[in-house]
C-alpha cells in the first residue's frame, strides 16, 4: 500500500485504461500493419460501417467517443481514399452527412473479419470464465455510464 493509503493499481479508472489501451493497441498494430489506418480512422470507419447508414461528424463523434477534431481529420484522410463520401445538408449547409462509399464498405467488411479474428484471440487468451465476468463488469459501467448520457437521438 501506498504510504499515502491510496492504491493506484486498485483504481478503477486507471485499471480499465490500461486494459483499454493494451486490448486497443494490440488490434490497432493490425489494422495499421495491412491498411496503414490510424485509430481516429479506424473508429470513424467503424462507426459508419456498423451502422449502416449515413452519419453526421458530431454523430460519428458521440457513436465513437472522439474530439470532434479527430473525426475531421479521419473524414478526410477516409474521403482521400474514396472509403467515404460528404453530402450536405438540404436544410442547414453547416452539417454534412457521411456516408461509406462501395470501397468503404468492403474495406469495412475486411476489418470486420480481423476483428472477429482479433475477438477469438482475446477470448483465448483472457479465457471463458475471464471474458464472461468482463462482459458482466462491462455492462455494470455501461449501465451507470447510461445514467449520465442522454438517450441517443432518433
Amino acid at each position: 500500500m501506498a504510504a499515502d493509503g491510496f492504491e493506484l493499481n486498485t483504481f478503477l479508472p486507471y485499471r480499465l485504461n490500461r486494459a483499454a489501451e493494451f486490448v486497443a493497441l494490440r488490434f490497432a498494430a493490425q489494422y495499421k500493419a495491412r491498411y496503414q489506418l490510424t485509430r481516429p480512422e479506424w473508429r470513424t470507419l467503424a462507426a459508419l460501417g456498423s451502422t449502416g447508414r449515413a452519419m453526421t461528424a458530431t454523430e460519428v463523434g458521440t457513436h465513437s467517443a472522439m474530439h470532434k477534431t479527430k473525426v475531421s481529420r479521419a473524414v478526410a484522410l477516409l474521403e482521400k481514399r474514396r472509403w467515404l463520401t460528404r453530402r450536405e445538408d438540404e436544410n442547414d449547409r453547416r452539417i454534412e452527412h457521411l456516408e461509406l462509399t462501395k470501397t468503404g464498405i468492403r474495406a469495412y467488411g475486411e476489418l470486420t473479419e480481423l476483428a472477429a479474428r482479433y475477438q477469438a484471440e482475446l477470448d483465448m487468451l483472457i479465457g471463458a470464465a475471464g471474458m464472461q465476468a468482463l462482459a458482466i463488469g462491462l455492462e455494470a459501467v455501461e449501465r451507470a455510464i447510461g445514467r449520465f448520457e442522454p438517450p441517443p437521438s432518433a
